[in-house]
């Protein structure tokens, strides 16, 4: 089985701390769409395992009208094989959601939303330059869930400089109550060129407070965990049925296929992606032309990518999958790296699988760069 991504590089306005690819020009969004199709048609070929999976990211691909989100489902269906109720993915923003656009996409294969709340507080949304407010965050899910849909995960940022513990336990318990069944949450973070990063650099704004990050952090593992959540993925989590299957098949090693500027593809071996450049991908795909660079996946690279997207999940790493697929050495440094990690509990071995620990998930992402391969 395999995924398609489709990445819609427009959004109404730039959010603080997004380092996305897209723009806020939206003059060029139905041109994109039909070059998005076209590039689903032109590359074909390189997907022929039947597709379980379809997600629409970006941006903001809540912006699509119905009858482009149907040109793009068209040409999906018309190239490639689909199996019966594969997972379809849209994530939107709470602004752009009422119940007649929601009456639109029921028409659609869309089964599932992703909808960016990023907090149920007004001052934590304008510190974030989020386009809503906190009263359409709450009225979006219930519009959502109205309109009979269950599969609705949402997005949480904790750490924040507005970000109090208490309003984030009540950002929680907001979400628990209107009985959500996955939430994704991540930790406020400062990415280059962004305007958090200017707004840090010209101490307009304070850096962000590692010590309340983790502590944040723990709160939500927590309070999820005790409300029947599984704990699937450092900064995943969803009740039994709810998983991402999308992003489950990313950190399982599935390929994927990735359209749209800026959109990543992964074959098994070789990773590709578009040129991050709405201008330059219309011209290409105007002309019939993918805009795209390939890697082909050195022994080091292909190892390090499962230490990182495994130890991050439930399902743990494999010691068989290591010894199957890399020479003895590869495991034999591993052992050697790991030991640290083993002997301060943040890492645990269990029938031939490493996880890490309760103790280790904050640590998550340093624990795997340190067993990486140079």
């Amino acid at each position: 089985m395999a995924g398609i991504y489709i990445h819609i590089p427009f959004c109404k306005q730039k959010c603080s701390y997004c380092n996305f690819h897209f723009s806020t020009n939206l003059s060029k969004k139905s041109d994109l769409v039909s070059a998005i199709s076209n590039e689903l048609k032109l590359r074909k070929e390189e997907i022929t395992e039947p597709i379980e999976t379809i997600y629409f990211g970006g941006g903001t691909p809540s912006l699509l009208e119905l009858d482009e989100l149907n040109e793009i489902f068209d040409s999906i269906y018309r190239n490639y094989l689909v199996i019966d109720n594969p997972e379809v993915t849209l994530e939107s923003n709470p602004d752009d959601l009422n119940f007649v656009k929601i009456a639109q996409f029921k028409t659609t294969p869309i089964n599932r939303f992703s909808i960016g709340i990023q907090s149920f507080f007004d001052e934590d949304l304008r510190l974030m330059n989020r386009a809503h407010d906190a009263n359409e965050a709450l009225n979006s899910i219930k519009m959502v869930q109205d309109a009979g849909f269950e599969n609705i995960t949402i997005d949480l940022i904790y750490g924040g400089q507005t970000t109090s513990d208490e309003i984030w336990k009540k950002n929680l318990e907001i979400a628990l109550d209107l009985q959500v069944p996955h939430i994704s949450s991540y930790a406020l973070t400062v990415e280059p060129k962004t305007i958090l990063a200017h707004q840090i650099e010209q101490n307009l704004l304070e850096d962000v407070d590692e010590a309340k990050q983790e502590r944040q952090f723990k709160t939500l593992v927590e309070t999820l965990k005790s409300n029947n959540f599984i704990h699937y993925e450092i900064s995943n989590f969803g009740k039994e049925g709810f998983f991402s299957q999308h992003n489950s098949n990313y950190w399982k090693g599935k390929p994927y296929l990735g359209v749209g500027p800026s959109a990543h593809s992964y074959d098994g071996k070789n990773r590709s992606w578009n040129l991050a450049n709405n201008s330059l991908y219309l011209k290409n795909l105007h002309e019939n032309k993918l805009a795209n660079e390939v890697e082909v996946l050195s022994e080091n690279d292909r190892f390090n990518e499962l230490v990182m997207i495994r130890l991050r999940t439930i399902y743990g790493l494999d010691e068989l999958e290591i010894k199957a697929n890399f020479p003895k050495e590869f495991y034999t440094d591993f052992l050697e790296e790991l030991k640290p990690h083993l002997e301060n509990e943040t890492v645990e071995y269990s029938n031939g699988i490493y996880r890490i620990t309760d103790k280790g998930k904050f640590l998550a992402d340093g624990i795997a760069s340190s067993l990486f391969r140079i």
